[in-house]
Formats: structure tokens, sequence, C-alpha cells
């Protein structure tokens, strides 16, 4: 995690490298112009305390951030020009080096009603990149068929691991394992979060024969790569647009292989969404894995099939 910590101020990184050191195992730092540093990790949240310099449960004798160490700090993250960010900051936040996103949030500039920037940053989000290899070993042999895969949705509320897991299944296939060939998988990462590409390189392992098509919105990205690269598998994360779901049949049609994940609260819910249930009427998808806590930062899933029979 040497990048964040190198992203804070000086005077800051011992704070830093120790959270790392802590066993916290942070996901998230949070940066707020006027509130107390927070992180959240195993176990909830912590707050820095200054005075002691060490991390704790509770917010008092916290250390609170400055106007003047948001400056310094986004001044380090942009290599001192976030002129070069204001594309990625359109978007509500941009990439540092491992892989690392950073959200924003500060006033909104808009022209004729669109978001044009971003300015007077006041929040930071850090987005700890960690790549979780083998936590889908156990998902592969379920989602395998003759060769390549079922088309297959990995589905969970947020922040239960979709991604993580979408990441760890891409490695897995475009590498091969032993009942299963390395395949050729393309990977439209719209929102740079499932290869976290710093300038066009994915600083997660995603295996030899994937190909990544960064910050490219989801349903353009699926065309393109169809055309140019004929991957036998689509990855995308967080599908739900009508112009994902029709993109996503084209591919259907083209006999590509789609591996996608999407928000959902429980696995009753694929019937109430109408592209979902449209998808299950005419069996495009005969895999649906969901994923759930099981409390301690632990996972399980549960998979069920084209008719949601559960499986496992």
């Amino acid at each position: 995690m040497k990048e964040i910590i190198h992203a804070f101020p000086s005077a800051f990184r011992p704070f830093c490298r120790a959270l790392f050191d802590s066993g916290i195992e942070p996901e998230e730092i949070r940066l707020r112009v006027g509130q107390p540093v927070m992180a959240l990790g195993k176990g909830g949240e912590y707050f820095w305390s200054h005075t002691r310099g060490v991390f704790q449960g509770r917010a008092a004798d916290s250390y609170i951030w400055k106007d003047s160490d948001m400056k310094e700090t986004l001044s380090r993250m942009s290599q001192y020009s976030m002129y070069a960010l204001e594309e990625e900051i359109r978007g509500g936040f941009f990439t540092i080096r491992g892989g690392h996103r950073i959200g924003v949030a500060g006033k909104a500039v808009c022209e004729q009603g669109r978001l044009v920037t971003i300015r007077s940053i006041c929040g930071l989000n850090i987005r700890v990149a960690r790549q979780k290899r083998g936590c889908a070993g156990k998902v592969i042999p379920w989602i395998a068929l003759n060769g390549s895969i079922y088309n297959t949705l990995i589905l969970s509320p947020p922040g239960i691991g979709k991604t993580t897991m979408l990441r760890d299944c891409i490695r897995l296939l475009s590498e091969g394992t032993a009942g299963l060939p390395g395949q050729k998988v393309g990977l439209v990462d719209e929102r740079s979060e499932v290869a976290a590409s710093y300038f066009g390189i994915p600083q997660n392992d995603l295996g030899c024969r994937t190909d990544v098509l960064d910050a490219c919105p989801k349903a353009e990205g699926m065309r393109l790569l169809l055309r140019s690269m004929s991957p036998q598998i689509l990855a995308v994360d967080e599908l739900g647009t009508q112009e994902d779901c029709q993109a996503v049949e084209e591919a259907l049609h083209c006999g590509c292989r789609i591996l996608g994940t999407m928000h959902l609260g429980e696995i009753g819910e694929l019937k109430e969404k109408a592209y979902l249930s449209h998808w299950m009427e005419r069996g495009f998808f005969e895999r649906f894995v969901f994923l759930q806590s099981e409390g301690n930062g632990r996972r399980g899933f549960s998979v069920y099939d084209g008719k949601l029979q559960k499986l496992c």
C-alpha cells in the first residue's frame, strides 16, 4: 500500500503506515475537511487519535482534517497537475498508481444541466485496491461448462464483494484451471474498479488472456470488444441500464459468454426487475451467484440455475 502512504504529506505518512500495520485491513480511508480522519475496515469504523498516535473506535480526541491537508494531499495524488485529472474527476473519482480509487466530493460545476467537473474538493474516499487471489476458486466449478462457462451473473447488495469476486473469476478463467482451459476474456471496466488501470495499464492481475477496455461506457465497450478482440467471455461490472442490457443480448446472440455483476438485495428480486425477468424467460442466463455477508468480514455464496433452483 506504499502508493497510498506516499500520497499523504510527509507528516501523515507514519499515521498511514500504522493503519496498514494495525491489522484493521482498511477498505476505505475517509478524509473530510473539518471532520475526523476515519478508516473503515475489519470490525467497523476507526478514528486516528492525533495525541496517542493510534486508531480507536471513537471520534473523541481525533485529528481533524484541515483544508491545507486536503490541498497538499490532492497535489501529491495528482502529481501536482489537477488539470490532468479533470476528465476522471467528472465521473466522481480518479485512480492513482496501484489502482487505488479516490472518490471526490465538493462543488459540482454544471453547464446546461450537465456536470463539467467538481471543484473545491472537500471530501476524499480512498478505496484501497486489494486483490484477493483465490476467492473465486470454489465458484468456478459451478459456472464451468464444456470448456467454457455458463452465462453468469454475480449478485449481491452493495459492499459485499461482487467486484472482488468478478476480478478473481476473470483471473482464473484467463489463466485456466485444472478442469478448464484458459479463455480469452474481454473486460469493459467503465469505472476502473476491476482492473484498477493506471494510464491504461491494469494494476490488478487479470490473467494473460484478458484484454481491458478502461473507462469506457459498458454498452459501447461490449460492442467494441466484440468487433476488435474476439473474446470468448465478455466481463462487465454493475450492469443496470437498458442500453447495457441490449448490448448483453447482442453479445449473447454473437455466441460470446457473459460474466457480469448486478446489485440485488435478495435473490427473490430477480423476478421483480423487468430486464432480469425477460432474461430468465428467454433463458439467457444459466447461473446466478448470490453473495452474502457471514460476519467478521467473511463472505459466502449460493448458486442458482436459470430457473432459480438452488444448486449449492
